[in-house]
């Protein structure tokens, strides 16, 4: 997003922030109705071009949204976005992208009241392994013939009871209307939100065999360390590291293992 949108969905975060640390507020109830105004406003160009109009003042996109939503949404949702069209949008999208977020930090905000943000964390990780390793899962769910009912019900029959119900609607929500997003992308940015939801990062460990506790928790506070921020370990075994670990923090890539000292050493042969 370009200056004017970032500074709009930053006022956003800070508002849906506000408003959930009321636990009156019925988080999961406040994710859907988002995610219903991000599929209407997704669908209809015309009405998004209207609210992120500049030359239209912001208090009249804000009655405009209260006529056209206030009867199918609560008062919450109502006032996040009635403030959201009151900001300036760099891109029409960007309004979409910017609720999009909002509704996946409602769900997240959800499972964190529960004590169940690092376990959806976890399960967020898991099925995109799982994704990657089976081609006709991934092909299921990226099929852009397949209905988005199709692909949602494949999710809560794959994961009903066996996941947290904040991770089943988030991935039902991810592959029913994807947005141009692949997958993987798709799980990765749930992933970095939900981190982001105890202001930590993200780190992707593979190693040749299951680290032990004590290693985890070592590798966890050195990161910690060379980052500054709060890191959450994603584990991930693969034989063909066959010795020490890879860490993905990001775009960036640690690799101490020996099948990358190896082939540094081979490559030096060569030259």
């Amino acid at each position: 997003m370009n200056g004017a949108s970032r500074e709009a969905l930053a006022a956003a975060r800070e508002r849906l922030d506000a408003l959930t640390d009321n636990t009156s507020v019925d988080a999961a109830k406040l994710a859907d109705e988002l995610a219903a105004v991000t599929a209407l406003l997704d669908r209809e160009v015309s009405l998004r071009r209207v609210l992120t109009d500049p030359a239209q003042p912001g208090e009249a996109k804000a009655e405009l949204v209260t006529r056209v939503l206030g009867s199918q949404i609560g008062g919450e949702a109502l006032d996040l976005v009635s403030g959201m069209v009151r900001s300036r949008w760099s891109a029409s999208r960007d309004l979409v992208d910017g609720l999009e977020e909002l509704a996946d930090t409602a769900d997240l905000t959800a499972a964190q009241r529960a004590g169940k943000l690092d376990e959806v964390e976890d399960e967020l990780f898991r099925f995109g392994r799982i994704v990657a390793d089976n081609k006709g899962l991934r092909a299921a769910l990226t099929d852009r013939a397949g209905s988005p009912a199709a692909k949602s019900q494949l999710i809560r029959k794959l994961l009903d009871g066996k996941a947290d119900p904040v991770t089943e609607r988030l991935i039902a929500r991810l592959v029913s209307a994807p947005r141009g997003r692949g997958l993987e992308a798709g799980l990765e940015s749930l992933s970095k939100l939900a981190a982001e939801r105890r202001n930590r990062m993200v780190a992707v460990v593979v190693s040749a065999v299951p680290l032990s506790d004590t290693q985890k928790e070592r590798l966890s506070a050195l990161l910690t360390r060379v980052y500054g921020r709060g890191m959450h370990l994603n584990l991930d075994v693969d034989p063909a590291v066959i010795g020490g670990i890879e860490v993905r923090v990001g775009d960036e890539v640690i690799n101490g293992s020996v099948a990358e000292r190896l082939e540094d050493a081979a490559r030096r042969m060569a030259g």
